[in-house]
């Protein structure tokens, strides 16, 4: 399958490439996202066999505490980021948006768990959709290959 994307941790010691779709991002806003990230987990997402590890002998997976969808979370033992989020079960995976090299041609389309937005946030009034149900949104997923030179494919 051809190369879609590429991202790292912050230390270059996870590397990972996409060979298939990627969906826009969604801005999360649930108190478990807020605290892994610090602040809003932005994702974007793929199908599970689509992504590639390249390098992850500092990748580290752990259950999400209190997680409504029994999902589990993994990041860099060496310098803390934060990269996926999979739901149990599930055959697509989250990855933190700032984890993607440039350009990921991606957008953001929706937030999510509003109703647990911390009371220092200030929600954009940016017409996206909020709160979707499963299912009842569309959100775009891109195949377009991003040409990069060879030198800067993984970083």
């Amino acid at each position: 399958m051809t190369l879609r994307a590429t991202g790292r941790c912050l230390c270059g010691s996870v590397r990972y490439e996409v060979r298939g779709p990627l969906r826009d991002i969604v801005l999360c806003h649930c108190e478990e996202c807020r605290r892994w990230s610090g602040y809003v987990g932005a994702f974007a997402a793929t199908h599970a066999d689509h992504l590639a590890r390249v390098d992850d002998t500092a990748l580290r997976w752990s259950d999400s505490p209190r997680s409504d969808h029994g999902a589990r979370r993994a990041y860099c033992v060496e310098c803390g980021s934060n990269l996926f989020w999979q739901a149990a079960g599930a055959e697509r995976i989250g990855i933190a948006a700032g984890t993607l090299d440039r350009p990921t041609g991606l957008h953001i389309a929706a937030h999510i768990y509003t109703h647990h937005a911390d009371d220092y946030e200030e929600l954009p009034d940016d017409g996206l959709p909020r709160d979707p149900d499963r299912g009842t949104i569309e959100l775009r997923w891109t195949c377009r290959c991003l040409a990069r030179p060879a030198s800067n494919a993984l970083r």
